[in-house]
């Protein structure tokens, strides 16, 4: 795929962070598009600006946490492209974070996470397959994690969702190798969003003070954009890339896992916890 212009594209989690500047990208390059998000007025004030500049925009009401809204999304994408026989790129984007130590996880709160993290990633590949095979080209975008390698306390079902992202997009692209639709499995290191704003936190004792301590931990580590990593992604598609590490911090955790793989996530979280302590120290009144 040479250019995602005049393209149809799918995107979910499309109303903030990452899919958002996707969308905007998209747009920008002459790509059709059908945004989805449970973020309804986010998501129509981006399709009215998109659609300002020319863009043929639809949008749709999705939580990708259940089947049957994808499947709705489905029948949506080959209604609203019905004379190209639907979609031609489907970017499974949405996601949340959930942090909360094993010993008191609630099950309810693992399963919500799944559903939309990895779940919500299969029904998306699995309910578009039909409709991308049909294309003369086409291209699955599977968004997991830098975490799919390196793992976090109190992350473990955020790691575990990743990482299984990561197993089914390879294997779903092997099962496609001989077909015309290709597999993109994006690896982000810290991108500057609102999901450690937004992530349901239930006991974050471990890795912060506060909660406030912790967005603030977030927001210093996380040195790519939105639009950086975007426009990464959309070039990854454009050269029919299958895997792709997104920031500096990504590419020098995935270094140190290939190269140290029993030791890189407890070297990440060492590095977690010395910084918590240098805060601690900041913030501690001066003797007088």
């Amino acid at each position: 795929m040479n250019s995602i212009q005049g393209q149809r594209i799918v995107i979910t989690g499309a109303a903030s962070g990452i899919g958002r500047s996707l969308a905007r990208q998209a747009a920008h390059a002459g790509a059709q598009l059908l945004l989805a998000d449970i973020q309804t007025d986010a998501l129509e004030e981006l399709a009215t600006a998109l659609r300002a500049t020319g863009c043929t925009c639809h949008t749709m009401h999705c939580d990708t946490g259940h089947e049957a809204s994808i499947a709705a999304l489905t029948a949506e994408s080959l209604r609203v492209f019905a004379s190209s026989g639907g979609a031609s790129i489907i970017v499974n984007n949405a996601g949340v974070a959930l942090i909360n130590p094993v010993e008191t996880l609630q099950s309810a709160d693992a399963h919500w996470l799944m559903n939309i993290n990895f779940w919500g990633v299969v029904n998306g590949c699995r309910l578009f397959l039909p409709q991308l095979r049909q294309q003369p080209e086409a291209v699955i975008v599977n968004i997991s994690s830098i975490f799919a390698m390196v793992s976090m306390p109190t992350q473990s079902m955020y790691n575990a969702a990743k990482a299984a992202v990561r197993g089914f997009s390879d294997s779903l692209r092997e099962e496609l190798r001989e077909s015309r639709v290709q597999v993109l499995c994006v690896h982000p290191g810290g991108i500057k969003t609102n999901i450690a704003r937004a992530s349901r936190k239930i006991d974050i004792a471990m890795i912060a003070d506060d909660a406030q301590a912790m967005v603030q931990q977030f927001d210093e580590q996380a040195r790519t954009t939105p639009e950086q990593a975007a426009a990464a992604i959309w070039h990854a598609v454009a050269h029919g890339q299958t895997r792709l590490l997104i920031g500096p911090d990504a590419r020098v955790l995935d270094l140190l896992y290939r190269l140290f793989p029993t030791h890189a996530s407890a070297w990440l979280t060492a590095i977690v916890r010395w910084a918590r302590k240098r805060d601690q120290r900041a913030k501690a009144p001066k003797a007088s």
